[in-house]
Formats: structure tokens, C-alpha cells, sequence
């Protein structure tokens, strides 16, 4: 297991990014290894004079410990390349930070199913609708959206997500410690509790100009496609629809008043080919993500552990005591009271009159469609195109 600590000592090398990280990993092994070597190994490994004269005075002015206490304290935790908890989608790029600052909670669809909306912060009505709409329809849909907490659209897009009872996630340009603006410390409070903030920037870092297109890169490589939805001709929102271009991943853009500066960004990524949407179905086709909220909910209901299904097969439409399954079962009682009252909290299963449960309906569909799909997949992997 590789110390954290290393990682963000070289997080606080000034001129030391992902690829020459790479480079280090590659000829020492590991980040230990690297950051106690001999200025002469660092530039057999390819360090340049000013990234081994940075690297050196950070050896000796970087307390790691301390560093490492700090994050603890912010209530944050430090995911690196090789955490399995690193978000899949961005760790498949070549400017992967090597280092993520998260506070709050990552869940398997803020690493699988995400999509950036961002634009410019002096928002017209329209854009900000736009906006609300957009991320209030998707987050209905099971997918996690993303953007930077900036005034304006990213603002619009995290509050109308959390309305709409899903999730988001907020990339910083500072430190993981702070929030910018500080405007939005309450937004951020709130987005912790559906959601997560995540920043490359070293703890204590303020929201300096040069960490804006950085983070723009991480707002992009999080996420499957990123939609633009108001933004001039200079916006860093543009930056961020270049990002993800240069990322393979999709570029949305929805179109503005031709006669409205704050469009000029939009209409002209519309232009260069960007795809046109009016709405979030249309987003869902694209990425084909048409069918995750109903993936979301299968996954809900169908059993966990062995236990869970032991249970769940003695189950059906028709009542069944729970003494006659604990005998089925051969499991103890209080076992079986306790998984069937769990059970009963999911949704899968329902109590009826007497201490009799049934499959509830819905469970039942869910176990349905996911026992077909289970027959397509099987079958699909035996056909020969």
C-alpha cells in the first residue's frame, strides 16, 4: 500500500503534473521511492533543473505529516491513480490529476453516470431556466451532475439537481478547505449531503486565475458529455467544451439568441459542430442513458447477500408466515425477522396481515426484468455477428 503522504508532497511541487509524476512512478516504482531519491535520479528520470530545484525545496519546507493532518482537519480525504474509489472516467486520461482532494461522498453513479453542465456567471433568465431544467430533468433520470460552483449557470445547475432529490458533484479551483465564491458556502453545504466537492488544488490554495482552466479539465474528464448552456465569446465554459473534445467525450450545446452576447459561445460551438439539444431526453439518447434510472432502481431491489436471496426465493405473490420461512429457509429466526424487516425497508418486500409477506410489485418487475436482461446478455454473448 503506497503512502498517501508522498503523493501530496509532490501535489506541492510547483511545475509537477501528471506526466512527469508518470515519469517518476516509472523509474522509481513508487512515490516513496522518488521523493527521498538524489537530485542526479530525478534527472535520469527526466526531471528538469527547475522541477528538481522546486522538488528540493519542498523536500525541505513540506511537512508531510502536517500536510496530511490538514486534509483530516478540512473533513476531506485524498484519492490518488491507484484508489480504487478514484472516479474511473477521469483516471483513463493522460492529465489525470494524480492527486483528488474529495469531501463528501463519491457513489458508483457519481463514477459512471455523469454529465457537466456549465456557462457563463452573468446567467440571463433564459440561461439560467435552461439550466434548472436541464440538470432538474437529468438528475430525475439517475445521472449525477457536474459543474464548478461558479455564480450563474454552475450554480443553477448544482441547486436545481439538489431540488430535484438527485446528485452533484462540484469541482474547486482552490483548496479543498475552502469555497469560491464565498457566496456559495451555503450551496456548498448542501451539495456535501447529495453529493461531493472534489479539487486538484493543494490544501489552503486560493482560487487563483491559472487553476480555472485546470479545473475546466476536470469538470469534462468526470463526466460522459458536457453541456454548455450560455456562454460569450471568452467564457471559461468554452474552455471546458475544448476539454472535453480533446477527452473524447461529448459536447452539448443549447442554442441562444442569435442577438444576445451571451450566446455568441454557444451558437458558435453549435456551428462547429457541437450537437444541438432542447432538453435532457435528448442528452440521454445521445449517451444512451435512456435506461439508467431504471437500472438504478433493479439494482435497488434486487437482493444483496446471500441471505437476501435465499429469502427472496421462497417468496412469491401468494402470503407466506414467516415461521413456515425460517423452516424453508433453515435459518434461524431472528436472522430471518431481521433480513425480512431490511428487506421490507428496500421496498422488496411487503408484510401482509399475521406476519405473512409477499414479493412486492415492484420488486417483482424489477426481479423480472433483470433475470430477461440477464437472458439478452447471455445470448448476445453467444451470437455470432
Amino acid at each position: 500500500m503506497h503512502d498517501v503522504r508522498y503523493w501530496i508532497g509532490f501535489n506541492r511541487v510547483i511545475g509537477i503534473g501528471p506526466a512527469k509524476v508518470r515519469a517518476l512512478i516509472d523509474h522509481f516504482g513508487d512515490l516513496d521511492e522518488a521523493w527521498q531519491a538524489d537530485p542526479v535520479d530525478w534527472r535520469d528520470a527526466g526531471l528538469d533543473r527547475k522541477s528538481i530545484e522546486n522538488l528540493i525545496n519542498a523536500r525541505r519546507t513540506v511537512n508531510l505529516d502536517q500536510e496530511l493532518d490538514r486534509v483530516s482537519k478540512a473533513g476531506a480525504r485524498v484519492l490518488t491513480w491507484d484508489d480504487p474509489d478514484y472516479p474511473p472516467l477521469l483516471r483513463v486520461l493522460p492529465e489525470a490529476p494524480f492527486v483528488l482532494y474529495v469531501k463528501g461522498q463519491l457513489t458508483e453513479a457519481d463514477r459512471t453516470w455523469t454529465v457537466a453542465i456549465v456557462g457563463t456567471r452573468k446567467a440571463s433568465a433564459y440561461g439560467r431556466q435552461a439550466a434548472e431544467t436541464l440538470a432538474a430533468d437529468l438528475a430525475r433520470s439517475g445521472i449525477t451532475v457536474v459543474s464548478g460552483l461558479a455564480l450563474g449557470i454552475d450554480a443553477a445547475a448544482h441547486e436545481a439537481a439538489l431540488r430535484a432529490g438527485g446528485r452533484t458533484l462540484g469541482v474547486l479551483a482552490c483548496g479543498i478547505d475552502q469555497v469560491y465564491p464565498p457566496s456559495h458556502t451555503r450551496l456548498a453545504a448542501r451539495l456535501l449531503e447529495q453529493g461531493a466537492l472534489l479539487t486538484e488544488a493543494p490544501v489552503g490554495s486560493p482560487p487563483e486565475g491559472g487553476n480555472f482552466p485546470a479545473r475546466n479539465r476536470i469538470i469534462s474528464g468526470l463526466s460522459l458529455g458536457t453541456i454548455v448552456v450560455e456562454a460569450g465569446e471568452t467564457s471559461g465554459a468554452l474552455i471546458t467544451a475544448d476539454r472535453a473534445l480533446e477527452q473524447g467525450r461529448e459536447v452539448f450545446a443549447v442554442p441562444g439568441n442569435i442577438f444576445a452576447r451571451s450566446s455568441l459561445g454557444t451558437n458558435k460551438l453549435l456551428k462547429e459542430g457541437a450537437t444541438l439539444i432542447t432538453s435532457a431526453q435528448d442528452v440521454l439518447e445521445a449517451l444512451n442513458l435512456q435506461l439508467v434510472a431504471q437500472h438504478t432502481e433493479v439494482r435497488a431491489q434486487v437482493p444483496e447477500d446471500a441471505t437476501e436471496a435465499q429469502l427472496f426465493a421462497l417468496l412469491s405473490a401468494d402470503p407466506v408466515h414467516i415461521d413456515q420461512i425460517a423452516r424453508d429457509s433453515g435459518l434461524p429466526m431472528a436472522q430471518v425477522s431481521s433480513t425480512l424487516a431490511l428487506m421490507e425497508l428496500k421496498g422488496s418486500v411487503r408484510q401482509v396481515a399475521g406476519m405473512q409477506y409477499v414479493v412486492a410489485r415492484e420488486a417483482h418487475a424489477a426481479r423480472e426484468a433483470h433475470a430477461a436482461r440477464e437472458v439478452r446478455e447471455a445470448r448476445a454473448e453467444f451470437t455470432v455477428e
